[in-house]
């Protein structure tokens, strides 16, 4: 098993973005199964319409694909965010801890690291969000349905921050044998309702 540990510096900037967002529900698209460039242009207007931030731009001669659902932004901080109709999520690709090319033997050592790890992600997500409205792991029995059913379903740890219009989840990702788990980490993201 390999692992990464760099400082928390990138999560730190997109928490406080994500935190700035007032109501979810005017970002939120159409509960469907549509794509492309109506779509992808729809979802830039109403996110640029409740945000400071900048779509990524199209480069010249580019067009929006038929199979495209979602779009990427980039923060005041310089965070890089992308948006989906129901989803959003930072891309911080140099921040935090994880575990990757695990091995069978290896998921004991994964497991400990995200346990030791998730606190300093969890302490982070708290002097942004506040305190969350559901904090839990597998060592409960009913881990896998207490939040809402299916929510622990290949969590290690879960939290919870209701906002209004979306739900911020911070979790961990359950390491298994089989089917074996590759890489684990701490992330989070913003469900839109």
């Amino acid at each position: 098993m390999k692992t990464q540990d760099r400082p928390l510096d990138q999560d730190d900037l997109a928490m406080a973005d994500l935190a700035e967002i007032p109501d979810w529900g005017t970002i939120a698209g159409p509960d469907g199964d549509e794509a492309g460039p109506e779509v992808v242009r729809a979802l830039v207007n109403r996110v640029m319409g409740q945000t400071t931030w900048q779509p990524w731009p199209l480069e010249a001669g580019g067009v929006i694909g038929d199979e495209m659902v979602s779009w990427g932004f980039t923060t005041r901080r310089g965070t890089t965010m992308i948006v989906f109709d129901g989803l959003a999520f930072p891309d911080c690709p140099e921040s935090g801890w994880s575990a990757y090319d695990i091995g069978p033997d290896d998921i004991a050592a994964a497991e400990a690291g995200l346990d030791t790890h998730w606190l300093a992600k969890l302490s982070l997500a708290t002097r942004h969000w506040g305190q969350p409205d559901y904090l839990g792991d597998e060592s409960s029995v009913t881990f896998v349905d207490e939040w809402e059913p299916g929510a622990g379903t290949g969590r290690r740890h879960l939290a919870v921050w209701l906002r209004p219009g979306a739900q911020i989840h911070l979790y961990s990702n359950k390491p298994s044998k089989d089917p074996l788990t590759t890489s684990v980490g701490v992330n989070y993201a913003v469900y839109i309702d």
